[in-house]
């Protein structure tokens, strides 16, 4: 956070610890009046300050993939989250598809990555997306005002997310499977190109996608203005698939609830894209509460299904990086207007959220849990301290009146007491009388 002339990490730290400590207002003017430093000063370094939040993320990549926890067995998960905005002053805001709202609407969107293995997620990349009319003359004028570089070009979410993927990879970031939802799924681009990197993927697909049991004959055609493309096979879809499987049962994970337990059957198929290439893959199907969901895989073939079954299940865990970065981390809190101060906020968000992730890994190991708590508790899992519990000691650590160190303490036994006997008594309840 050095410039040429200036050393200005004092404001990041005091961005930071708001982000961390703070309940609510954790925007440039709610932190800055805590942190007790001027809002310009604040504002400036979050807006117009020319550090490199991207260089930041690159060295936070390294320092999270230096983690000895990360470094087998974790899975990269790609996922876009929208915040409504009041207008269309904010770089990149447009009237747009709002999964959270399940509408289109005035939003703002965001494509993120984020690394899981064992429950434990941290944010670990992301991109603000800008529409295409972003980049006509029109838009020529505000681009300039929201200091969008010059050298930036319209970029699908799809190819948002190769960028990342590719990045995270120079950086010497490991994870052993990259799952994404059907948005990025169907694109049989973005599969191919994962597939030439060696990535192993776990891409969700609309139900309703073309499948082929043997491999297709395409002919192409070429026309006046282009080359028409015809596939000869017999054609299916997943959902027609889907009800001739026999499906074996997996227990996924604990959770708070029980254990998390899904029904999966996988079958090799064939696609085609739209320029005529065939690729096999992996057709998997998982079944749970009533609700379906396909995906392809390049896995190889002998791979067992319980391996496939736990890489893609993982889709869960960017909700809950996106839940924490909005709840605990204030990421929805963020007023500022420029796109250099989505990227500094972003950077600053994503070393927030491995500061905590990385808390939470060092405790575990500091302090591992008492085995004799299992029969005290009559239960099979205790859970692990979570985001809340941290922020909770920080509020103690650092400087906040309404909180000393013992309540601080006192506040995480007694969630974490809550938490043990909640989950107690609905495995009671499962197990039924």
């Amino acid at each position: 956070m050095k410039t040429k002339t200036r050393d200005t990490s004092e404001y990041g730290y005091h961005y930071l610890s708001g982000l961390l400590r703070m309940e609510s207002n954790r925007h440039i003017s709610g932190i800055a009046r805590v942190a007790g430093i001027p809002e310009q000063n604040l504002q400036q370094f979050i807006a117009d300050s020319p550090w490199a939040g991207n260089d930041l993320i690159a060295v936070l990549q390294q320092d999270i993939s230096s983690l000895p926890h990360y470094q087998q067995g974790s899975v990269l998960i790609a996922d876009e989250s929208a915040e409504e905005k009041a207008g269309d002053g904010s770089a990149g805001s447009s009237r747009q598809h709002n999964g959270r709202l399940g509408k289109v609407d005035m939003s703002q969107v965001g494509v993120f990555l984020a690394l899981a293995k064992d429950g434990y997620r941290t944010w670990i990349d992301g991109e603000l997306y800008l529409p295409e009319k972003w980049f006509t003359p029109a838009y020529a004028r505000r681009r300039n005002k929201l200091a969008i570089p010059a050298d930036r070009e319209f970029q699908t979410k799809i190819e948002l997310v190769l960028v990342m993927v590719k990045r995270v990879l120079a950086n010497g970031v490991a994870f052993d499977a990259f799952d994404c939802d059907s948005l990025y799924g169907r694109s049989h681009w973005l599969r191919a190109e994962l597939d030439q990197l060696s990535i192993q993927y776990f891409a969700d697909i609309p139900c309703n996608l073309s499948l082929y049991l043997e491999k297709p004959q395409v002919i192409r055609e070429p026309k006046r203005k282009h080359v028409q493309i015809t596939v000869l096979g017999s054609q299916t879809t997943p959902e027609q698939l889907a009800s001739a499987f026999s499906f074996t049962a997996i227990t996924l994970r604990p959770h708070e609830r029980g254990h998390l337990t899904a029904q999966f059957a996988r079958q090799r198929v064939w696609t085609v894209s739209e320029e005529g290439s065939c690729r096999q893959e992996w057709l998997l199907i998982r079944r749970a509460n009533g609700k379906v969901t396909y995906s392809l895989s390049n896995a190889p073939a002998d791979i067992p299904l319980e391996t496939m079954a736990r890489h893609k299940s993982h889709r869960y865990f960017i909700e809950r990086a996106h839940q924490d970065a909005k709840s605990e981390l204030g990421w929805d809190e963020f007023q500022a207007q420029k796109y250099p101060a989505w990227v500094h906020h972003l950077a600053l968000t994503i070393m927030a959220s491995a500061f905590i992730t990385e808390t939470l890994l060092e405790w575990t190991e500091a302090y591992p849990r008492d085995p004799a708590l299992l029969a005290a508790y009559e239960t099979d899992t205790l859970p692990n301290l979570s985001i809340v519990n941290v922020r909770t000691l920080l509020r103690a650590a650092l400087p906040l009146p309404q909180l000393s160190s013992r309540q601080a303490a006192e506040l995480v036994v007694k969630h974490l007491d809550n938490r043990t006997r909640s989950r107690k008594s609905r495995l009671r309840k499962a197990r039924g009388p």
